[in-house]
């Protein structure tokens, strides 16, 4: 099984982008996924101001102004874990404040109310994040990928093996007809486990 990639980029802008600028990002990011899908398909981009890159809560998407980074503090932890290659600007440990654990709590919740209400549009997806935040809760640390907490969940809880293998080759296009069922009947139930075992943990 080949790893996972995804591109995940914040750019911190000094002043609010014009209504042109963000047109004019829209079309490069459609562009892109045009020409390259397999890398612009996965462009995941925060634009955001300097001002709120500094500040603890959730920023806001310069190009999407309706949209705020609620995995702001997951984001940070990747970045100030060493996970950033940085083009141009400071280093982000002179801009990003370091995330507390109640911060990243508050963002792991965030994202596991986003997997409930798709579990049946992006069931890879679901899968494979579930296992990221059951990792997360079960060693306090937030800074693993995807395809990394699966093969950790693979070793960890086996009774789950055959939906967590289902979900990497769909999250890889290669799924099978086995796995596209296996992943429509199971997901749910995987969420339900994942959901009670981390309240479990949080409780102590």
């Amino acid at each position: 099984m080949k790893d996972i990639h995804d591109i995940d980029f914040h750019a911190v802008v000094e002043r609010p982008l014009t209504v042109r600028e963000s047109e004019e990002i829209r079309r490069l990011h459609k562009e892109l996924a045009d020409e390259y899908p397999v890398v612009g398909d996965d462009l995941d981009g925060w634009y955001i101001m300097l001002d709120d890159a500094q500040q603890v809560s959730p920023p806001r998407h310069q190009v999407y102004p309706d949209l705020f980074d609620n995995s702001w503090a997951l984001h940070r932890a990747h970045i100030k874990a060493g996970y950033r290659i940085v083009l141009c600007g400071p280093e982000p440990e002179q801009v990003f404040p370091v995330p507390t654990w109640p911060e990243l709590t508050a963002a792991l919740e965030a994202e596991r109310r986003f997997i409930e209400t798709h579990l049946t549009e992006y069931p890879d997806y679901c899968v494979l994040n579930l296992c990221r935040l059951l990792y997360s809760y079960r060693t306090k640390d937030v800074v693993i990928s995807k395809y990394t907490a699966a093969k950790w969940a693979l070793d960890n809880y086996t009774t789950w093996r055959h939906l967590i293998e289902a979900a990497l080759r769909s999250y890889a296009r290669e799924a099978r007809e086995e796995d596209r069922r296996l992943l429509e009947t199971e997901t749910e139930r995987f969420y339900q486990f994942v959901f009670n075992l981390t309240e479990e943990i949080e409780k102590g």
